[in-house]
C-alpha cells in the first residue's frame, strides 16, 4: 500500500462521495423522485468502480479506503434493499437473504479476527459476483420504475441474485473455517 498517500486522496474522496449521496438516494425514493434516485445510484456506482481503478493504477491505497469502501458498499446495497422491499419492488425475502448475508460475513470477519488474528479477508470472486448482481438487479429495478417498458425479467434476476448471495455467503462460511482450523 502507498504508506505516503494522505487519507483524502481522490479514491477515499469518491468513496466518501458515494456514503454522502446515500441520503439524498433515499430522500429521491421517499418523494418518489425515482428519476433523481436512477441517476444518484448510478452515480454511486460508478464512483465505486473508479475508486478502486483509481486507487490501484496510482498506488494511492490506503487503509482508511480499504476500510471504508466496502463499508460504503454496504450502506448502499442494504439502504437500497430496505427501501425496495418497503415499496414491494423486491421481494423481503431477497432483503433478508442480503442482510443476513452481510451479517454472516461481518460476524465470521470478528471470529477471525479473535480467533486466528487475521484482520485482512480478501473478496472473493463469488462474493464481487453476489454485490454485482444485487447492483444490476437494483439498476434494473430502478430503470424500470423509470421506463416501463423493460422486458419483465424481474423474476430471473431476483433468483440469480439469491443464487449468487447465497453461495457467497456459504463460500465465505467455507473459507473463515478454514482460516481458523489453519491456525
Amino acid at each position: 500500500m502507498g504508506a505516503n498517500v494522505g487519507v483524502l486522496n481522490l479514491p477515499n474522496t469518491l468513496t466518501i462521495a458515494r456514503i454522502v449521496i446515500i441520503p439524498l438516494f433515499i430522500t429521491a425514493v421517499i418523494y418518489k423522485r425515482y428519476d433523481y434516485a436512477l441517476y444518484l445510484f448510478v452515480v454511486a456506482a460508478v464512483t465505486d468502480a473508479l475508486d478502486g481503478l483509481i486507487a490501484r493504477l496510482t498506488n494511492q491505497k490506503t487503509v482508511f479506503g480499504t476500510f471504508l469502501d466496502p463499508l460504503a458498499d454496504k450502506f448502499l446495497l442494504v439502504t437500497s434493499f430496505i427501501l425496495f422491499s418497503m415499496n414491494g419492488w423486491v421481494p423481503k425475502w431477497l432483503t433478508i437473504t442480503v442482510i443476513s448475508r452481510d451479517v454472516i460475513v461481518i460476524i465470521g470477519w470478528v471470529i477471525i479476527y479473535l480467533v486466528a488474528h487475521i484482520s485482512k479477508v480478501e473478496p472473493t470472486i463469488t462474493g464481487k459476483a453476489a454485490i454485482a448482481m444485487q447492483v444490476i438487479l437494483l439498476c434494473y429495478v430502478l430503470l424500470d420504475i423509470n421506463i416501463g417498458s423493460l422486458p419483465d425479467i424481474d423474476f430471473i434476476l431476483i433468483w440469480a441474485t439469491a443464487v449468487l448471495t447465497i453461495i457467497s455467503g456459504l463460500h465465505y462460511i467455507y473459507r473463515g473455517l478454514k482460516l481458523t482450523h489453519a491456525q
